[in-house]
């Protein structure tokens, strides 16, 4: 075990599998276990998988063969077999029986049964249920010895996305196969409304996992590889046996149903078998693996089921809410859900009982902008509906009584209880707001409307429409309102009043306009420990247009708050975010869930 094996494993806890602890209290019935070609023979007794075979009835197995069948292969390496079955070439003490002619048991029964009569060895396995419902298949190159760093396109084909798009997108492979430094890419930890973002950081250098080998002659062949890099969700994988060299590495997502935990392909009865190009290394791979595999990390044997499990959303195709009204975001719309992308919501606004199908508003189940029915009379919000609506659901937030095609107040992500607050906003307060409508821009703004339950509306001095129609509604604990003088303090650039002449000065400007700034201790000052570091590359959604995910990187970070940048665009297409918007996502994201993710601009495009 290599230096980073041995501190992975010092600092191992308890979310992640211990091998030694878990797997291989005994390392030689383990690795007998492990169906392991080049090293030893296939599994004859699994654990946790029942079997009729025993020692001898392999070797009768073996043994009725007719003993005057012989084969001759002068063109085989030293050492080196082939299949009298099947064909496949392998290392030839690791075949099954005396004779060494057959791969597996299987051949062997096959061949068998064409020269005498078939002899009955029934075999009883566990049946293996593919338990993941989710993501693109990631797969190593056809043949790792073929696999050569090569200029990306920057585009790959991924299947048919769940999102509004065609199903050709960003891939990361290509970009990550063809850059000899890969970019800093924030862990998915520092997202926490995203899949498994609670325990990965147990995900980490050095952890050992089961994987398809791509280098083989039998499809069904798996074989030990290690994470080398982490990059969000996915990882570049290093096969066991190839040491330093990185010319077979390959990157795959961590969170699809192609990753396993060390002792799945034992459970299972599936083959180890090591890669084509590393096979001359070892004459003895079972005490190579018994060896690298004492004391190192695995994943969780539980690790996908725990996928499935954080990926279901708290909302349902079908389901009724209230949401911003894109067109006017000063007035709330009723909306259905009409699909649910790994938490993304797509909706369908609808106008009483009607559905319009052409004006869809994609959010996430922890977007701010989603609230149940029957919200906007609760906190006094304007509501395009009904007058029907109105009185059907004015009091159900409040007695919490919601039908299963109603989306449930505890779906949605609470905000704090402010009742005891020492202060409260009041209309006509000054402070520092970011412009909805300009999601680079902090600007000077004006509380316009109190509403209830910690709710105001917001306006942004010198652009605002006559009849409030650019209002936003904030929460009084919003991330997303400062007081005045924090662009100053924190050396953002405000944005002052359209029309505004000269440099702009909060002290002039409140004698000014008569006003008085919202108090400090009105606003938010919790700054949570997020993890995000400037050049950190990320997935985020681009707010104007809510449907597109792209490839972004934070340009800047202030506090909880995130200056996103889109690669490829002008600065005048950033995007402030908090720390905790569920709009931005670690590398891999969109892979998981076969969305379209939006490669940078290109010169070309520009």
């Amino acid at each position: 075990m290599d230096s980073t094996d041995r501190e992975n494993a010092a600092n191992g806890d308890n979310d992640t599998m211990n091998i030694e602890e878990s797997k291989m209290e005994e390392m030689a019935d383990y690795t007998e276990d492990l169906s392991l070609y080049d090293g030893c023979d296939s599994p004859i007794e699994v654990h946790s998988v029942s079997s009729d075979i025993s020692v001898s009835a392999i070797d009768d197995g073996n043994n009725i063969i007719d003993d005057n069948f012989t084969t001759s292969h002068s063109n085989l390496q030293y050492g080196m077999a082939q299949c009298e079955s099947c064909n496949t070439v392998g290392i030839k003490h690791s075949f099954y029986g005396k004779s060494k002619r057959f791969c597996c048991l299987s051949c062997s029964r096959s061949f068998s049964s064409g020269h005498r009569e078939k002899t009955k060895l029934g075999t009883k396995r566990s049946s293996f249920t593919d338990v993941s419902a989710i993501g693109v298949k990631g797969r190593p190159k056809s043949s790792v010895t073929s696999n050569k760093r090569t200029k990306g396109s920057g585009k790959g084909k991924s299947g048919s996305p769940h999102g509004e798009s065609s199903s050709c997108g960003f891939d990361w492979n290509d970009t990550f196969s063809y850059s000899d430094s890969i970019p800093d890419c924030a862990p998915v930890s520092c997202f926490k409304h995203v899949t498994m973002s609670d325990v990965w950081h147990n995900v980490v250098l050095g952890i050992k996992v089961e994987i398809h080998n791509q280098d083989c002659d039998m499809p069904s062949a798996f074989w030990i590889a290690s994470i080398v890099k982490l990059a969000g969700y996915k990882a570049l994988l290093r096969y066991e046996g190839f040491g330093a060299n990185d010319q077979a590495d390959f990157w795959i997502n961590m969170c699809t149903q192609d990753v396993h935990p060390v002792g799945w392909c034992a459970a299972i009865g599936k083959p180890l078998v090591p890669p084509k190009a590393v096979q001359h290394k070892y004459a003895d791979w079972k005490d190579f693996l018994v060896r690298r595999l004492t004391g190192a990390r695995t994943l969780p044997q539980d690790f996908h089921e725990k996928v499935i499990e954080c990926s279901k959303s708290k909302m349902e195709s079908g389901q009724m809410l209230e949401v911003v009204d894109k067109s006017c975001i000063s007035m709330m719309k009723v909306a259905v859900v009409d699909k649910v992308v790994g938490g993304r919501l797509k909706l369908q606004y609808r106008d009483d009982l009607n559905w319009n199908t052409e004006d869809s508003f994609w959010c996430h189940q922890e977007s701010p902008l989603i609230h149940p029915v029957g919200w906007a009379q609760y906190v006094g919000h304007h509501l395009a509906a009904s007058a029907a609506y109105h009185k059907q659901f004015a009091e159900k937030v409040v007695n919490l009584d919601y039908d299963d095609n109603e989306v449930h107040l505890n779906a949605f992500k609470q905000v704090p209880d402010i009742a005891k607050s020492a202060g409260k906003f009041q209309t006509g307060m000054k402070l520092e707001a970011i412009d909805p409508l300009n999601l680079s821009s902090i600007c000077v703004a004006t509380v316009m409307e109190v509403l209830n339950h910690g709710y105001i509306m917001i306006g942004i001095d010198g652009s605002m429409s006559p009849h409030g129609t650019d209002w936003f509604c904030y929460h009084s604990t919003s991330p997303y309102i400062f007081p005045v003088g924090f662009c100053e303090l924190n050396k953002i650039p405000l944005t002052p009043p359209h029309g505004h002449k000269g440099l702009f000065s909060w002290f002039s400007y409140l004698k000014k306009t008569k006003a008085i700034a919202a108090p400090v201790n009105l606003f938010n000052k919790e700054v949570p420990k997020h993890g995000f570091k400037v050049a950190m590359i990320v997935e985020a959604v681009d707010l104007m247009e809510p449907r597109l995910i792209c490839v972004g990187s934070v340009a800047k970070v202030v506090g909880r708050l995130l200056k996103i940048h889109f690669d490829g665009w002008g600065s005048e297409y950033d995007q402030w975010l908090d720390c905790q918007s569920p709009d931005i996502f670690p590398v891999g994201w969109c892979e998981l869930y076969k969305y379209r993710l939006e490669g940078p601009q290109t010169s070309s495009k520009l």
